[in-house]
């Protein structure tokens, strides 16, 4: 989120001083994501420490709390993973919030700059290691399961009733509105057509925002707060679409991608559902952020960039998930 959150920030750096025992030289505020209900922080400690701090308000999943631990356990050394209270546990309650504190890695993400070719043999690595990995019996019982029931159609059809009337979106929705109302019809109808695959864990959110690197040092996973049993498409789509990172995939990148995770090929059908039904869910996300009488300019402009980004690909004549 862009915007920061209504918390006093003193109070808020005495807290993670007290539950995480760390002596807090500085806070700041990192205007990262695009989650509407998570907020970031940079920890500075007193002996040269940095921390990456998240806020959320209500709670976090247990699976965010506990998958990436667990990962950890088990070798896939890519994953950063919250660091346990100085009392025992993960989550800390401050308020409103749940927070939870993970190691501050350098470099920024690959969004922009993209991978280098040993990052895209291993982010191949990383996947096809992640795909592999069983699920114990307790993280199994906290991972949601894959269902293809998307409640984003219906979220874009009371939001679309908003954003015709609204000054600010009017126009937008006059000129998009018909193409997203197919969207959805569309995700209805790929959920309808999806053969059976097998499920496994996946992170749902692994596009190149969320790898962390150094120049072309290893990489670092991030946002672990919504992973889910599922097809391996539900991660491959962020792969081998091109909607996400200034440097997507193409000939060269597929074929390091598969020195690392493998020959084998994802199921066009769950493909296209995935990649449709993120962009739905992108869509009603955006329309809800510039809907709300409480964000500032600076955010309606970031999520009316992104939400016009989203319409132009899925009005375009050719569009094909």
């Amino acid at each position: 989120m862009i915007d920061k959150p209504g918390v006093d920030e003193r109070l808020l750096a005495a807290e993670v001083a007290d539950a995480w025992a760390v002596d807090v030289a500085d806070l700041v505020f990192l205007p990262v994501g695009l989650d509407g209900q998570a907020w970031a922080y940079r920890v500075d400690t007193s002996d040269g420490g940095r921390w990456f701090l998240k806020l959320r308000r209500g709670e976090f999943t247990s699976a965010a709390v506990r998958l990436p631990g667990f990962l950890r356990t088990r070798g896939v050394r890519q994953v950063v993973a919250p660091v346990d209270l100085a009392g025992g546990g993960t989550a800390h309650r401050f308020g409103d919030y749940q927070l939870l504190l993970y190691p501050y890695r350098d470099g920024g993400s690959l969004w922009g700059r993209g991978l280098t070719d040993r990052q895209w043999i291993e982010y191949g690595e990383f996947l096809a290691h992640l795909h592999a990995v069983p699920p114990s019996p307790e993280i199994a019982a906290v991972l949601p399961v894959e269902t293809y029931r998307s409640r984003a159609g219906q979220r874009l059809r009371t939001l679309g009733g908003q954003a015709a009337t609204s000054a600010t979106l009017g126009a937008f929705w006059h000129r998009y509105g018909d193409p997203l109302h197919r969207l959805a019809e569309t995700v209805d109808e790929l959920a309808a057509s999806v053969p059976p695959a097998p499920h496994v864990i996946c992170h749902a959110d692994i596009h190149p925002g969320n790898l962390i690197a150094d120049g072309d040092g290893p990489l670092h996973v991030v946002d672990w707060d919504a992973p889910i049993r599922a097809p391996r498409e539900r991660d491959l789509m962020f792969v081998h679409s091109r909607d996400f990172g200034d440097h997507p995939i193409d000939a060269r990148r597929a074929a390091l991608f598969r020195q690392g995770y493998g020959p084998a090929e994802p199921e066009p059908t769950l493909l296209s559902y995935y990649r449709a039904e993120r962009h739905l869910d992108d869509v009603a996300a955006f329309l809800a952020g510039i809907l709300d009488p409480g964000a500032s300019a600076e955010s309606r402009a970031n999520d009316t960039h992104w939400l016009t980004r989203i319409a132009e690909t899925v009005a375009d004549p050719g569009y094909t998930p």
